[in-house]
């Protein structure tokens, strides 16, 4: 079974702090090494130390997927210049007025859907750094922090309990996954503030309860 609890600096908050695709984590400087190593095993990823606009909210500022990730208007030259030396994907920065990319973009290697105000302009460059065929504006239950309300990977989608069947059947469609309603760290509706996941497997906030647990794994097939 490739799920694990997880703390970071002793936060079951595990989503806000880590990016992850199928190949790399990228993670907040000095987590500890017995969770590096966690991270490493369960997700089957490299995993590389980085800042952005001198925070750790790493999970929050970055959205992306296998092809590439997308960096807040926010992040300093200097750090910017470390993750594109670091990474064989794709690596762009988004001029937008919103700055928690993690929270508004909800993405596969196909198809990405976000934040229903975001700028026309942003989604030209979703398309070109994610390599994306389509770029779909949209919320979830009726919230259009998008990526902060699910957790997809290329088998399952979980997302908010408050999604309706609408909700579900767009996203199914859209995504060409499996969709269900969950919740991590004993109720949160947040699910991405405690989920980190991939196809290889998936990490959930040491509060998560077994039954939060079961919904996961069998949502998300890992």
């Amino acid at each position: 079974m490739a799920l694990n609890k997880l703390s970071i600096y002793g936060n079951i908050n595990i989503g806000v702090y880590v990016f992850t695709n199928n190949h790399l984590a990228l993670v907040p400087p000095h987590i500890e090494d017995k969770h590096r190593k966690i991270i490493i095993e369960t997700l089957n990823v490299e995993v590389h130390e980085v800042k952005v606009a001198d925070s750790a909210l790493i999970g929050i500022l970055i959205a992306g997927n296998d092809n590439g990730i997308l960096l807040p208007r926010i992040v300093r030259d200097e750090e910017y210049r470390h993750i594109k030396k670091l990474l064989d994907i794709n690596v762009g920065i988004l001029h937008s007025r919103f700055t928690a990319l993690g929270n508004i973009i909800l993405a596969n290697n196909k198809v990405a859907l976000v934040h229903p105000e975001l700028e026309n302009e942003a989604i030209t460059v979703i398309k070109d750094v994610l390599g994306v065929e389509e770029v779909v504006k949209g919320t979830i239950a009726k919230l259009p922090v998008v990526g902060s309300v699910a957790v997809l990977n290329s088998k399952g989608c979980a997302i908010h309990p408050d999604a309706s069947e609408e909700d579900i059947k767009m996203l199914e469609e859209l995504f060409k996954v499996n969709v269900g309603v969950a919740t991590v760290n004993f109720g949160v509706t947040f699910l991405r503030s405690g989920i980190i996941a991939n196809d290889h497997g998936a990490l959930v906030g040491e509060a998560t309860t077994g039954p939060e647990m079961m919904r996961i794994q069998t949502i998300l097939s890992v």
